[in-house]
């Protein structure tokens, strides 16, 4: 059981972790996510072989899904950051919980073995993230 509950602590700690490094959270120019938008439309004309009025159709349906988006994104970024001071906030009372339970020693090694194996899974996640050598 003990097992069990740390290791649902490592993949939490990791989890958080590595959603703070994601480069995909970063914001992208206007500019160029209307280019790649146009880009993927034109994909999808020539694949799915659409109409003019078609094309138009999914443009408008993909400006009202965004207008949506942003009106409620304030929103969801104030659930999240919640979320992530309430998981904050639990991890911290377990390390609380964990520093009575242990030795000083044991709860040293306790923390070098959990920083381990956070940087050993960045490191498989930065693996995954690298595109394959053609």
């Amino acid at each position: 059981m003990k097992k069990l509950f740390l290791s649902a602590a490592f993949v939490a700690i990791g989890t958080f972790a590595m959603a703070q490094q994601s480069p995909v959270m970063q914001k992208k120019d206007p500019a160029q996510m209307e280019k790649m938008r146009q880009e993927k439309m034109k994909q999808m004309q020539t694949e799915l072989q659409l109409s003019d009025a078609q094309v138009t159709k999914i443009k408008e349906l993909q400006d009202k899904r965004m207008a949506e988006r942003k009106q409620v994104a304030p929103q969801m970024q104030a659930e999240r950051k919640a979320k992530m001071e309430h998981m904050k906030a639990k991890r911290e009372a377990m390390n609380e919980e964990m520093r009575q339970i242990l030795t000083p020693a044991q709860y040293q090694k306790w923390e070098a073995n959990k920083k381990a194996k956070m940087q050993a899974r960045q490191g498989k996640m930065q693996m995954k993230r690298m595109p394959a050598a053609n």
